[in-house]
């Protein structure tokens, strides 16, 4: 029974692993920051510098204190692996349940009546957080890639 479900694993190996893991930050951040953008769109200037820098300055918190440390565990984990992994192997199963913990909260906060102005805030800190650390994993999947080469 073995055999049959490893037929079918996407085996690939660190070096797309790391692209996974950068693309899918780079592209979850993107996703909130537009959410963000659309709700601060039409607003005075100074409200959207207001909610807006907020986040930014959110961001750089989140990322420093926060994601960057998921991120060196991660990467961690991926470099010393060897040969074909489960493509899915970029995030450990724990971060897996995270995520759909976040997602289902995001979700819920999404559709709540609390003022989207006010929620632009987080998705601007959580958005922009994930894509500065999502860089981290763009570094070493370059650095990797001159090794190799």
């Amino acid at each position: 029974m073995n055999t049959v479900w490893h037929r079918y694993k996407p085996g690939v190996d660190r070096h797309v692993l790391l692209a996974l893991a950068g693309g899918m930050w780079l592209g979850v951040g993107f996703l909130l920051l537009g959410f963000s953008y659309t709700w601060l769109h039409g607003r005075h200037a100074w409200e959207i510098l207001a909610f807006a820098g907020s986040g930014v300055a959110a961001a750089l918190c989140i990322a420093r204190f926060g994601f960057l440390k998921i991120v060196d565990k991660n990467v961690r984990r991926i470099l010393p692996m060897e040969g074909k992994r489960c493509a899915f192997a970029f995030m450990s199963w724990k971060s897996y349940l995270l995520v759909a913990v976040m997602v289902g909260m995001g979700i819920t906060i999404r559709h709540s009546p609390f003022p989207k102005t006010y929620l632009s805030v987080l998705y601007t800190g959580i958005g922009l957080a994930l894509i500065l650390s999502s860089l981290r994993y763009w570094k070493m999947f370059f650095s990797l890639a001159r090794q190799d080469a």
